[in-house]
């Protein structure tokens, strides 16, 4: 009797780990890893860049990177997805972005995209989706390929990290996020 209770456990057990591994190569688990490597890569070249970034990103409560691709004549338009986390809990959100607008730029740039964020009341704000700015946070440009601001501004620091090239603004007017329902 003991030993049929001690294999019906171990089968169980087996079985149940079986099936945690298998859900961890679900292609939903795949695509957070993908965002969660770029993410980690976008935040290692900021802050390699930009000591000040780190600074920042010690006294904030949570951050968003998301990784994005912009192109334009004249009117622009672009998107991307990125993370967002509650550095105290842990909690990753995952999330998309688009953005469009009118300006003089002609071209295309991918960049990631780094908001930090002062207060777990700001972060939860942004994190609950449907966020849309409706103002420029501008950046100076600190370092190539760097731009940042040095302070929160209204809760929030932007950086924005391009991989080719100097932005020198971080510019996130008609920038709309919201949550992937299917990675969270």
């Amino acid at each position: 009797m003991r030993v049929q209770r001690f294999t019906a456990y171990t089968v169980t057990l087996v079985l149940t780990l079986s099936a945690a591994v298998a859900q961890d190569a679900t292609p939903a688990a795949q695509r957070r890893q993908e965002i969660d490597s770029s993410a980690q890569a976008t935040l290692d070249s900021l802050f390699k860049s930009n000591t000040n970034a780190k600074t920042l990103y010690d006294k904030a409560a949570g951050y968003a990177v998301f990784t994005a691709t912009k192109a334009g004549f004249f009117i622009s338009g672009g998107g991307g997805t990125g993370v967002v986390v509650n550095k105290e809990t842990g909690k990753r959100t995952y999330m998309r972005m688009g953005l469009g607008g009118i300006g003089l730029g002609i071209g295309a740039q991918r960049y990631g995209l780094v908001m930090m964020f002062e207060t777990t009341g700001h972060l939860d704000k942004f994190a609950a989706g449907g966020w849309d700015s409706s103002a420029t946070a501008e950046a100076v440009a600190a370092k190539e390929g760097v731009a940042a601001r040095s302070s929160f501004m209204d809760g929030i620091a932007l950086f924005q990290v391009s991989e080719k090239g100097l932005m020198a603004q971080a510019d996130v007017t008609g920038t709309k996020f919201w949550v992937i329902d299917d990675l969270n």
